[in-house]
């Protein structure tokens, strides 16, 4: 029987289009950079570049882009054998704008519907996910059938075993309304005139089967591990002050709540009583997109070498930081080596010149 994975990762993929200039807005891009994309596909990559055993469950379109995410995913070690081709729904991209330090809009491109909603529970190899080190999971993969009940299909077959880990990742816009709203992040997402719909045939409304907090609340009682900005904990529990959500995160049924803070740090409380609370690591930031991706990878990695709380934290921030400096997300993802630089107050590991952002030419300049 082969090994366990370390971290095996089940949710969004595509290919991410950067600006390689900051400060201009898209309508004025020349030049873009691609590149592997999509949450818990990243988390994975982070994991591998951090010496773990990887993989993601995810689906691609049966395109040139699905081709490239596969290429991307084996250069980086991530084992991509449960990432499969949908026929009829092409390959995400997402595009964004880069506005230091603070402001990065998203725009996603998931028409008719994304391939890794197309994920079913009868394809899982639900004995691979039972004796992973580490599964994760995402608020997203709840959004939408059949991907909602494969994903909690694999919670139920995990039984809390190991640890899961439930990254809340709220994005309202691949929501129904009323539960969701395109108008928060600049995006573009419609459900599929031949996807099974939940609405409720006498309304035209979303059932109570679409409802976030009830869905929400089912996969924190599967999970061991919640992690989640002030937002998402809001949406998961109905608290948004860090002490509250985290201990209303606990009562829901998760062993550690990783409550992320922004400019404040970070909050971990947990169920025996361990907290610990760290602040940012300063960083120039490049491009703040990715930088959640590199910390749930570096999580990972701290909890399955068992270090205490405070340290996985303190790891976790700084492999978050180093690629907000970046510009790239996946790529970006740093070996052990250079969060080890930066939590030693070394300077921060330079990126690949390749993927460095162009200077962005004083106005009247010639480009």
């Amino acid at each position: 029987m082969p090994a366990p994975y370390d971290v095996i990762t089940m949710g969004r993929i595509g290919v991410d289009l950067y600006p390689l200039r900051t400060g201009v807005p898209l309508a004025q891009v020349d030049a873009f950079g691609k590149f592997l994309g999509g949450s818990a596909t990243n988390v994975a990559v982070a994991a591998a570049r951090l010496g773990r055993r990887a993989a993601v469950i995810t689906r691609t379109g049966r395109d040139a882009f699905g081709d490239y995410l596969h290429q991307a995913l084996r250069e980086f070690e991530v084992d991509d054998r449960w990432v499969t081709a949908v026929e009829r729904y092409p390959t995400p991209v997402t595009f964004c704008e880069i506005f230091p330090p603070d402001d990065f809009p998203l725009y996603f491109y998931r028409l008719p519907k994304a391939p890794d909603l197309e994920i079913h529970g009868h394809e899982l190899d639900l004995d691979a996910i039972r004796s992973a080190r580490i599964f994760w999971m995402t608020g997203t993969g709840l959004c939408a059938e059949p991907s909602r009940s494969a994903t909690l299909t694999a919670l139920e077959a995990r039984g809390r075993s190991g640890i899961t880990v439930f990254d809340l990742d709220w994005r309202p816009m691949f929501w129904p309304t009323p539960y969701g709203t395109a108008t928060d992040t600049p995006a573009t997402d419609a459900p599929s005139a031949d996807t099974p719909s939940t609405d409720d045939p006498s309304t035209g409304s979303p059932s109570a089967a679409d409802d976030p907090r009830e869905l929400y609340a089912r996969a924190l009682r599967q999970a061991t591990v919640a992690v989640g900005n002030l937002d998402e904990c809001e949406v998961a529990v109905g608290e948004r002050e860090p002490e509250a959500a985290a201990r209303a995160l606990l009562a829901a049924g998760v062993e550690l709540a990783v409550v992320k803070q922004g400019p404040k740090g970070v909050l971990a409380l947990h169920r025996d009583g361990t907290r610990a609370e760290v602040p940012p690591v300063p960083v120039e930031v490049v491009n703040g997109l990715g930088a959640g991706d590199a910390f749930g990878g570096a999580l990972c990695h701290g909890l399955l070498a068992g270090w205490d709380l405070e340290r996985v934290m303190r790891y976790a921030n700084a492999a978050g930081a180093i690629v907000a400096g970046r510009l790239a997300c996946s790529s970006a993802m740093p070996y052990d080596t250079e969060v080890g630089q930066v939590l030693a107050g070394g300077p921060f590991p330079a990126q690949d010149p390749a993927a460095s952002p162009a200077p962005v030419p004083p106005p009247g300049a010639v480009s």
